[in-house]
């Protein structure tokens, strides 16, 4: 059901950060900011919390959630790490690289985290803010996008009440998020490591460390963002438009103007921070319709065309 009463809107001061994780720590949901969307942040070690926030997203139950931990040690309570794993959490951690590990035998976290699987989505964030909450509460949040499942991710305070206002306690106003897309995401496999999802984090980086991937041959859905449908402004989205029909609320990039603009300069990393924003405004116009401006497909824009391509599909 979620909470009767309106989503309080915390400051992100000692206060704020205080009754954030007082709110997580007695069970309940508080939607907390990252580097890159904003997470909706409960006990990763209660069915209850984890059971609220699949009540509060409306999310198929079989798609696991990411846990966040504070650091190395915290993540090495919950998952089999190895020297490649340890390689990765020394390069990018913290940051926007989520690692899909063996579950530990004693990890202390509730079977809906994971699905059912016997691995488990680890990510340790980089912003300040959600450092400060977990070091506070001291235990692993599951954290999947603060909005409804299925939705545009929310990469502001403002959207997440959009979508979530009096169904979640709080949410920890940390401004816009800096990346704008959601983690990169790696599986280690005993032969090898798989990319799950593209993110801010280039596969290239990682292949560096680890060598080549592994294809990826299994259809189970072992991390959030996998569903073919997924980022949608809940209207029809035409791909690699260079003009606007008269009933298309246009996002534009580069030399393609329109409604909205992903970055004039043609700047990827400026085009993934605003991507969701875009997406709300369209979702928000008077427009039955969306058209997306070409993106290159190289670094980060690889990331955002496999967002537009489930926000279309």
């Amino acid at each position: 059901m979620g909470d009767k009463h309106a989503t309080e809107r915390l400051a992100g001061d000692a206060a704020g950060i205080a009754r954030a994780a007082a709110l997580i720590e007695s069970g309940r949901l508080v939607a907390l900011p990252t580097e890159t969307v904003y997470g909706l942040a409960g006990r990763a070690d209660r069915a209850e919390a984890v059971a609220a926030i699949y009540r509060a997203k409306g999310r198929p139950d079989f798609n696991p959630l990411i846990v966040h931990v504070p650091d190395v040690a915290a993540a090495e309570r919950l998952a089999m790490f190895d020297d490649r794993a340890r390689q990765l959490a020394a390069r990018f951690w913290p940051g926007p690289l989520t690692m899909v590990l063996p579950l530990a035998p004693d990890a202390a976290v509730a079977a809906a985290v994971t699905a059912g699987l016997p691995t488990i989505a680890l990510r340790c964030p980089a912003h300040p803010l959600m450092r400060a909450v977990l070091a506070e509460a001291v235990l692993p949040f599951a954290a999947p996008s603060a909005n409804r499942s299925g939705g545009v991710s929310p990469t502001s305070a403002d959207h997440v009440l959009r979508t979530l206002d009096a169904r979640i306690a709080a949410v920890l106003d940390g401004g816009p998020s800096a990346r704008g897309l959601e983690s990169t995401i790696v599986a280690l496999r005993e032969t090898g490591w798989q990319l799950l999802r593209e993110g801010p984090i280039l596969w290239e980086e990682i292949e560096s460390l680890l060598g080549a991937p592994l294809a990826i041959t299994e259809a189970r859905i072992e991390a959030p963002g996998q569903l073919a449908q997924h980022y949608s402004p809940g209207k029809p989205v035409r791909l690699e438009a260079r003009e606007a029909q008269s009933d298309e609320f246009m996002i534009g990039f580069g030399n393609v103007g329109g409604d909205c603009s992903l970055s004039e300069a043609g700047d990827l990393a400026e085009a993934a921070a605003r991507l969701y924003e875009c997406l709300h405004l369209a979702a928000d116009s008077a427009h039955p319709l969306v058209a997306v401006a070409p993106i290159p497909g190289i670094g980060i824009g690889r990331a955002i065309n496999d967002r537009l391509r489930r926000a279309a599909s």
